[in-house]
């Protein structure tokens, strides 16, 4: 575990998942105060210049930076969940997960961690609450990410405004919960956030949304995400688990 350096009663750190996202840099530049008390990069298919652009930050920011390095793209779910058991096993009590692509800013981080110091398990950032904005959002990701929460809130019975947001905060504890498995293949990809998300929902872990901000800083690449081979990933873990065909 780090040096305790940030202002919170308990220990966190945050993962951030990046592949070929030069946008890192500016992330890291976001961390000159203790915000938390680590930050852990999981790299995938690292180069020299994704390495030097890292770590040319090291030097500004207040926690801790730790890098993960994978030698190929593993998947989204496969680089959360290795920052995911990093914390498990460096004993930390909190995580924050966010983008490496800029779209999430770290002096937000904030926002979500008082609502953990008051008690709650997992906080959930949201760009269409009240006080959050966006910007860059195609008309038909737009129309998704508004209906997909409304199918959420009626098979959980949780009322939600935002699901595919992958900006949130939750305390690691939840994944020592007998019922909650992340070492599974079918979590290697984007269906990891959603299984944890469907899991705090339906097993009773306290839970609440904050408004955050989510800024596509380059619109001719708002996200990895392709349509054709993802999709699954994101629109089938509820379902799945829902009926049973999943644990």
């Amino acid at each position: 575990m780090a040096v305790k350096v940030s202002p919170w009663p308990f220990y966190v750190y945050t993962v951030i998942p990046v592949w070929r996202n030069k946008e890192i840099g500016w992330v890291l530049s976001r961390f000159n105060t203790p915000i938390v008390d680590e930050v852990v990069v999981v790299l995938d298919e690292p180069d020299e210049e994704m390495l030097s652009l890292i770590k040319s930050n090291k030097k500004y920011m207040k926690p801790k930076l730790t890098i993960i390095e994978n030698p190929r793209r593993m998947g989204i779910g496969y680089a959360i969940r290795e920052g995911l058991m990093y914390g498990l096993r460096n004993n930390y009590d909190v995580v924050v997960v966010m983008a490496g692509n800029g779209k999430d800013n770290p002096k937000e981080i904030p926002k979500l961690l008082k609502k953990i110091d008051e008690g709650y398990d997992y906080v959930q950032g949201s760009r269409f609450l009240e006080g959050g904005k966006y910007n860059g959002l195609p008309f038909q990701r737009r129309v998704f990410n508004r209906a997909w929460p409304i199918f959420w809130s009626i098979i959980t019975g949780k009322r939600q405004t935002e699901v595919t947001n992958g900006f949130r905060a939750y305390r690691l504890s939840i994944l020592k919960d007998p019922r909650i498995n992340i070492n599974q293949s079918w979590l290697d990809g984007y269906a990891l956030e959603y299984y944890i998300h469907y899991k705090v929902l339906t097993l009773g872990y306290k839970y609440t949304e904050v408004p955050v901000s989510k800024i596509y800083r380059n619109n001719r690449d708002y996200t990895k995400i392709n349509p054709l081979k993802d999709w699954h990933h994101i629109v089938l873990p509820p379902i799945l688990l829902r009926l049973g065909i999943k644990k």
